[in-house]
């Protein structure tokens, strides 16, 4: 049995670009898992007339609709009406799900205003998701129901429609413990979506998709999508299966094909960072970091402790952004960085050899580089980074002439600076 959802994310904020929308990717991906296709992303407005429509289309086209975002306590969340007016369906005030409400701020400490049992408004029919980290509950609104708008009642048989406020780290937990279990109950598919995405690294797209063109050409069960990142190639392998054993056999073969091609220029799965497998790569050959940046700016520190355990291996990161630093805190003569400029291989390298030294570490990294938009000059441009990697018996130094914003030049380089690391202690 096929069956279609529709996700609608509601909020002025979004459309205004203040905020992205990462919540229609997520339930996307938890709807796959249990063998539901996603049909359609929609992104609307706090607009009465536009959610009430949006409803009763999306309610006429597939069998499951999921909402975000306009459940909260303020006189902008409207979806609550909405969703009763596009239903024509009553709100009933709900105590337990007031008590919860109530609950919640005697826990903080905090008065509750009065405009929060609003939210204790539940839509006749509905089934209340509670809300452990905050006070909007969920609704599970099952059908067949009584009629709906404009809408015949057979027109809403074996259909649900589930509500969640927009804050992610609410709307997750409640997706995953609550509504998902129920889906996977009451919507019986008989199979499942499975996903594999291969990392890749060192490459260009053009020159992946060179590779294993006709790899990602194969059909049928399978979809093959191919998405570029920054200095980071992700190959992903989608497929449906009866089961979780024939989905993993399907994606297997595919995999191995990739491998194959691929080798050494694939660094990690799925959500695997650069940083973390360095981490697991360091640990296991018991080898110790550390860094001198420049350009930027802390940035590939930063990444390498944003992982757990990182104490382990991580031992020293310096931020030796001008001249006067590098001298006094890398042990390096001005009479050096003036001769060949601060961007220069020759002070990568000795920023990668002091910071090793320094650090009585395995590994120094050293990064010099114009990240822009100014400091450039003819014959160093915007984006051309140094990255230098030193070890007891050897010393080497890369150039790279990266494009893009500031930013996207900082992150390329870490980026590399740690692929060239793993190229080390693979």
């Amino acid at each position: 049995m096929n069956i279609s959802a529709q996700i609608i994310c509601i909020g002025n904020e979004i459309m205004l670009g203040h905020i992205a929308n990462t919540n229609a990717g997520f339930i996307s991906n938890k709807l796959a898992s249990i063998g539901i296709k996603t049909a359609k992303h929609l992104d609307i407005p706090d607009d009465p007339e536009v959610i009430i429509s949006s409803i009763r289309k999306a309610l006429s086209e597939s069998e499951i609709v999921l909402l975000s975002g306009g459940l909260g306590p303020t006189v902008d969340d409207i979806t609550l009406e909405c969703i009763a007016k596009a239903l024509n369906k009553k709100l009933l005030f709900n105590k337990n799900t007031a008590n919860r409400i109530k609950a919640h701020f005697k826990r903080r400490k905090i008065k509750m205003p009065s405009n929060n049992l609003r939210q204790a408004l539940i839509p006749e029919g509905a089934i209340p998701i509670d809300n452990n980290l905050g006070t909007a509950p969920g609704l599970i609104i099952p059908f067949p129901a009584a009629s709906a708008g404009s809408f015949q009642p057979t027109q809403l048989e074996n259909k649900a429609l589930l509500a969640f406020p927009g804050v992610p780290n609410e709307l997750y937990p409640m997706l995953e413990n609550t509504a998902i279990p129920y889906l996977k109950k009451h919507f019986q598919t008989g199979k499942i979506i499975k996903s594999r995405v291969i990392k890749i690294t060192g490459l260009a797209e053009s020159k992946v998709n060179e590779m294993i063109e006709d790899i990602l050409r194969i059909s049928g069960k399978v979809q093959m999508g191919i998405y570029p990142h920054p200095e980071e190639i992700q190959v992903k392998i989608t497929v449906t299966e009866k089961n979780e054993k024939s989905a993993n056999l399907a994606i297997s073969k595919i995999e191995k094909k990739i491998k194959s091609r691929l080798k050494d220029y694939i660094f990690g799965y799925d959500n695997e960072k650069l940083e973390e497998i360095i981490g697991r790569l360091l640990l296991k050959s018991k080898k110790t970091l550390a860094i001198a940046e420049s350009c930027t700016g802390g940035l590939l520190a930063n990444r390498i402790t944003d992982i757990p355990g990182s104490s382990r291996y991580f031992k020293l990161g310096l931020v030796t952004y001008s001249n006067e630093s590098k001298n006094k805190l890398l042990n390096m003569s001005l009479e050096t960085i003036k001769k060949y400029g601060a961007v220069s291989k020759q002070v990568a390298v000795l920023m990668a050899k002091n910071i090793r030294i320094l650090a009585s570490a395995d590994y120094g990294i050293g990064i010099s580089g114009i990240a822009g938009p100014g400091g450039a000059t003819k014959k160093k441009p915007v984006g051309l980074v140094y990255i230098a990697l030193s070890s007891k018996n050897k010393t080497t130094c890369k150039e790279f002439n990266f494009i893009g914003t500031r930013d996207l030049i900082k992150y390329k380089s870490t980026q590399a600076a740690l692929n060239m690391l793993r190229g080390k202690t693979a």
